[in-house]
This record gives C-alpha cells, sequence and structure tokens, in this order.
C-alpha cells in the first residue's frame, strides 16, 4: 500500500513538472469569462461578439503602444498582429464559438509570454 502511495505522488509530482510550462490554468472551472495559458497561447472564452472584441483588441494595443501590423475581420473570424518594443510578433485570433461565446487567443512571439498575454486580456477586458 506505502509503495502504491509513494508512486502515485511520484507520478503526479512528474506530471506537474512536466507540463508546468504547457497548461496552467488561470481563472474558474469555465465558462465565459474564463481563461488558460495553453503551449504559450493565452486562450480564453468570452460572452462578447467578434467584432466587439476586435475592437477592444485594438482600442487595447493602441493603448498599450503596440504597433498593428495587420488586421483582418468577417462576422465568423478576426486576426490583429502587432509588433511588441522587444520586435516579437503579438497575435489576437477571434472566432465564433458554440453556446453564443467567442474564443479569442493571445500569443507573443514563438513560444508565448504569459506575462505579456496576460497585460493585452487586461486591458481589453477593461476596455469591454
Amino acid at each position: 500500500m506505502r509503495k502504491e502511495r509513494v508512486a502515485l505522488v511520484l507520478l503526479l509530482v512528474g506530471m506537474a513538472v512536466g507540463l508546468g510550462g504547457c497548461f496552467l490554468a488561470l481563472a474558474g472551472a469555465g465558462g465565459a469569462g474564463t481563461y488558460a495559458f495553453v503551449k504559450g497561447d493565452l486562450e480564453t472564452m468570452e460572452k462578447e461578439s467578434v467584432a466587439d472584441l476586435y475592437n477592444a483588441a485594438l482600442a487595447a494595443l493602441e493603448e498599450l503602444q503596440i504597433p498593428v501590423i495587420s488586421k483582418s475581420q468577417d462576422a465568423l473570424v478576426a486576426q490583429i498582429e502587432g509588433r511588441n518594443a522587444e520586435d516579437k510578433k503579438v497575435t489576437i485570433k477571434i472566432e465564433v464559438a458554440e453556446n453564443e461565446l467567442s474564443k479569442m487567443s493571445i500569443r507573443i512571439g514563438t513560444f508565448g509570454d504569459q506575462q505579456q498575454s496576460q497585460a493585452i486580456y487586461d486591458k481589453i477586458k477593461a476596455l469591454l
């Protein structure tokens, strides 16, 4: 019995260490307004429309002085790309999801930057 417990604890610790950078839940168990940092992307489901999120994201990047280098939008999908002061690509993708929700993803650079993604997300939420 003791060996099984030790093995289980070692397995859980190994999983936590191995997956620590790949998935970090940052908010509640699910639903609109919750988000997670997954494989370099801050991903969220929001109750706002694609158009509302797109406009708030553009305003957030402007306030944060991140120049937009390309943008596109239709009724179902929107994407914004910019460059931060470190010349890292900032990508915000928004798309229609299920149950009248919109999925938004924020990525900084190749591998992601949780702190900068969080700052952009917080600014977008403040502008909604």
